[in-house]
């Protein structure tokens, strides 16, 4: 990388010009070798790099996190030095992008930095997650070991997430489906029947009043109704972007009959899975907890472990700590205590990990295999009666005549 810089050289006199370096810091130490002062440094390459990217395909997904996870812990068990795997990885991976930060990611560490401290500077990527458990593989030598936790973790965790994700993607298709022929009829066919029985002057049924004047509704006003629609959609998505917001959606994710116990089993799941990773990794317990909480994704959980880690340092049991929220289930609390008590906490939240997978999995599949027969039977009702409410008036006018 390219830095420009201005200096006070031995005489006293500023000076300007330009170092070639792997990052600031070995600039600065060239520069200083010289005898200049540094009084100003800039990378020249910078400004480019951090242009965002606004593609929505050149992004790096999980996919090739995982496997790049997985390449790194081939590489260090083969006793193959850091620079070295991020210069290998750098010229084989396919995404630009990702190419790009591992090659950035190369040059920190020739310069000096450490693989934690490299991959730091790419949050959109390496989660704070991801960011400590490589520190804690430099610290305690098992970098091999810690880069398979971490493809094997965001494995479990991107299954786990796209059942959960499939499973409410799916019901809002089909009740947009729902809603979409209700609106067509609405608009198209209740016109044409509605002009036959206002023609024929007779009395209309009142739930065929109804029908008549939502169609009404929709064709005089619908570009009306649709605005508002959007304005709507708008504000409730500035006001999630707050904190209130937030705080209420997150709590209404888990009152929601059915979706929100899909929601607790998910983030419980996500809790046990995080907190096992880490310990097994030796991460201290109060550390683990402060990861976990920043990454759960829900306010209301994100409280509840930041409580439990207040408690945890005031010398509370972490069982105990828990159990004071009945948004943590007795199963739960029960079973950490008892990894407490007899020091196999790791294994047993491993345990606790898998199990609400499995309910995650089981709830996501009754969840598929429900909605598809109700919302037939509802559609069908919605068609029917809408139907129903015109064409009665019609045999009534053609039995008349």
């Amino acid at each position: 990388m390219i830095f420009s810089y201005k200096a006070i050289n031995k005489e006293g006199t500023v000076t300007q010009g330009t170092v070639e370096a792997f990052n600031v810091d070995i600039a600065i130490k060239q520069l200083q070798a010289t005898g200049l002062v540094i009084s100003e440094i800039h990378g020249e390459e910078d400004k480019n790099f951090k242009v965002p990217i606004l593609s929505i395909f050149n992004k790096v997904s999980n996919k090739d996190v995982v496997i790049m996870s997985r390449q790194i812990a081939t590489l260090f068990s083969a006793q193959v030095s850091a620079l070295r795997v991020f210069r290998l990885l750098s010229g084989q991976t396919d995404n630009p992008l990702l190419r790009k930060y591992l090659t950035t990611i190369a040059d920190d560490i020739q310069g000096g930095s450490s693989i934690s401290i490299a991959i730091s500077k790419f949050p959109d990527t390496f989660s704070n997650f991801y960011i400590n458990m490589v520190k804690s593989g430099e610290e305690s030598g098992k970098l091999d070991e810690v880069f398979n936790y971490l493809a094997d973790y965001l494995d479990r965790t991107y299954e786990v997430t796209s059942k959960a994700r499939s499973a409410l993607i799916y019901p809002a298709f089909v009740i947009f489906t729902f809603f979409a022929v209700m609106v067509l009829m609405l608009t198209v066919i209740i016109p044409k029947i509605a002009m036959m029985i206002t023609d024929s002057g007779q009395d209309v049924p009142i739930y065929t009043k109804i029908v008549l004047l939502m169609s009404g509704l929709f064709v005089n006003y619908g570009i009306f109704l649709a605005v508002g629609l959007v304005i709507f959609g708008f504000m409730v998505w500035r006001y999630s972007r707050t904190t209130e917001g937030a705080v209420y959606i997150d709590k209404v994710k888990l009152e929601v009959p059915y979706i929100g116990d899909l929601y607790k089993k998910l983030y419980l799941s996500r809790i046990a899975d995080n907190l096992n990773t880490m310990i097994i990794s030796g991460i201290p317990i109060l550390k683990a907890l402060e990861i976990t909480s920043s990454v759960v994704d829900n306010i209301m959980y994100r409280d509840i472990l930041n409580d439990a880690l207040i408690k945890v340092k005031e010398g509370t049991s972490l069982s105990n700590a828990l159990s004071q929220h009945k948004e943590i289930p007795n199963i739960l609390t029960q079973m950490v205590k008892v990894g407490e008590e007899t020091g196999e906490l790791g294994n047993i939240l491993k345990s606790l990990a898998k199990f609400y997978q499995r309910e995650v999995t089981t709830a996501v599949d009754t969840l598929v295999g429900l909605i598809e027969p109700v919302m037939i039977v509802l559609l069908g009702l919605g068609v029917g009666v809408l139907l129903a409410a015109v064409l009665m008036p019609i045999y009534n006018i053609a039995a008349a005549s």
